[in-house]
């Protein structure tokens, strides 16, 4: 069941985005990204996704100088998407006001290069 409280909260933060969240958003909604339909302050479970994507399972987090007191908390959350079947990028808040070119780049080359799949540790199968 979904948290209301959760839902309500993420609603706020849609009205109350922070100047690189605009700048980001305004890159990647309507699908004006590689064609990726990206959703803002998305509610994934018991946590809300800056930005998300379904097809690719994809995660955009934005980090603003808080996210540097809280390293454990933000690898908890990425934990999380990961176990969702997201895969997570993070940007910071700098990089989105002064670089969004390569922030854009960056996000292109994750889109189109999923990783690798990991092999079991037995190694491959033998015949």
């Amino acid at each position: 069941m979904r948290d209301r409280r959760l839902i309500e909260f993420a609603k706020a933060m849609r009205r109350e985005q922070t100047e690189p969240e605009i700048r980001l958003w305004l890159q990647l909604r309507a699908a004006r990204f590689q064609g990726v339909k990206f959703r803002r302050q998305k509610v994934i479970g018991r946590y809300i996704a800056d930005f998300s994507s379904r097809e690719p399972m994809v995660v955009v987090e934005i980090d603003g100088d808080t996210h540097g007191f809280q390293e454990d908390y933000d690898r908890t959350r990425t934990a999380f998407f990961e176990k969702q079947g997201y895969r997570v990028i993070r940007f910071t808040n700098s990089d989105v006001m002064t670089n969004m070119e390569g922030v854009l780049t960056q996000l292109a080359l994750f889109i189109n290069h999923p990783p690798l799949p990991t092999l079991s540790p037995e190694g491959e199968r033998a015949i």
